[in-house]
């Protein structure tokens, strides 16, 4: 489960653990079965994603600083290195509390769960590929299959909505010059960026542009993290939800989902032709059904059925049809 559009959770061959039905103690499993990585794997990949991270922020910080005048770099390599934070330090703090919502939601049950591991891409411009965990054993039920599923997008939801707003108090609107057509990159709005940028500045007048602070970029990147993992589609936390609460139907909702995926790429391949194709790999490998609890016809409670609910309108307000567009 994670932030990481590649990501899949994996559940290797453990003893058998009973379903934790209403009124039922869940009792975890044995400590030695539960595998713990060298503590150096995940502090090196978060040290690089750091890293990796901060580098890109310094480009969007002297992106920003500049708008589009241009000019030389005003900065010393110190300075930029610490102006770079103000992306590193937001996006990781949301794909990393996305993370530990999962793990948490592990804990709490007493699934097996590894920390978050992070992913370092230096060579685009988020800087990362996002985070993952792996989940070691079985999900014991569907309480708390949705639970553990729901718990990561809520929890990186709840820290992207104040840096959202933080990031545009601190960006500003720009005129842009003319002569630039085919030379900008236009970065799809969700719903809820929309609603922060007008918030914030109002209607913005043609032939002007919000110009975005890297914290903002980092909100925006945690909003789009968030709806790729809220398709309901195979093992993502989409898909672990809707299988909750919809037991085998939910294998329909995923060939009906990676059907609208593929009209997306068509409509626009620059934003969602990579994730198409990976989508559809993964099905390839694991099916379309999702992996079954033995308590799979007993429905959840009412509470969980609207969480679900807010599920939806999160994946609403996160989702935007065109992620990057060549002006």
């Amino acid at each position: 489960m994670g932030s990481s559009p590649a990501e899949i959770s994996e559940q290797p061959e453990l003893p058998p653990v009973e379903p934790s039905l209403p009124g039922q103690v869940y009792d975890p499993p044995p400590v030695e079965l539960r595998r713990r990585e060298p503590w150096f794997r995940y502090v090196f990949l978060f040290l690089l994603t750091f890293a990796s991270t901060t580098w890109i922020g310094e480009a969007h910080y002297l992106s920003f600083h500049l708008g589009f005048s241009g000019g030389p770099n005003p900065f010393t390599t110190l300075e930029l290195l610490i102006r770079g934070l103000w992306y590193s330090v937001p996006v990781l703090a949301i794909l990393g509390c996305h993370e530990m919502g999962h793990y948490l939601a592990c804990r709490h049950y007493g699934v097996s769960a590894s920390r978050p591991y992070f992913l370092p891409m230096p060579i685009i411009p988020t800087g990362t590929l996002g985070a993952f965990i792996r989940i070691r054993q079985p999900i014991p039920g569907k309480r708390e299959l949705f639970d553990i599923g729901i718990a990561g997008p809520i929890a990186g939801f709840l820290v992207a909505i104040p840096l959202l707003f933080l990031g545009m108090y601190l960006s500003h609107v720009e005129e842009i010059p003319r002569g630039l057509e085919g030379q900008l990159v236009w970065l799809g709005e969700p719903l809820l960026f929309k609603l922060a940028a007008w918030m914030t500045f109002g209607q913005v007048a043609d032939g002007f542009t919000v110009s975005m602070h890297p914290v903002a970029f980092a909100a925006w990147f945690g909003l789009l993290a968030t709806a790729i993992n809220l398709f309901p589609i195979g093992q993502l936390d989409g898909g672990h939800i809707s299988y909750a609460v919809l037991g085998r139907k939910s294998s329909f909702v995923t060939l009906v989902m990676v059907a609208c995926l593929i009209g997306l790429a068509f409509w626009s391949l620059s934003s969602w032709g990579a994730w198409a194709v990976l989508t559809i790999l993964m099905l390839g490998v694991f099916g379309p059904h999702h992996p079954r609890t033995p308590d799979e016809s007993i429905p959840l409670d009412p509470a969980r059925k609207w969480l679900a609910l807010f599920a939806v309108i999160m994946f609403v307000l996160c989702f935007t049809p065109v992620v990057v567009e060549q002006l």
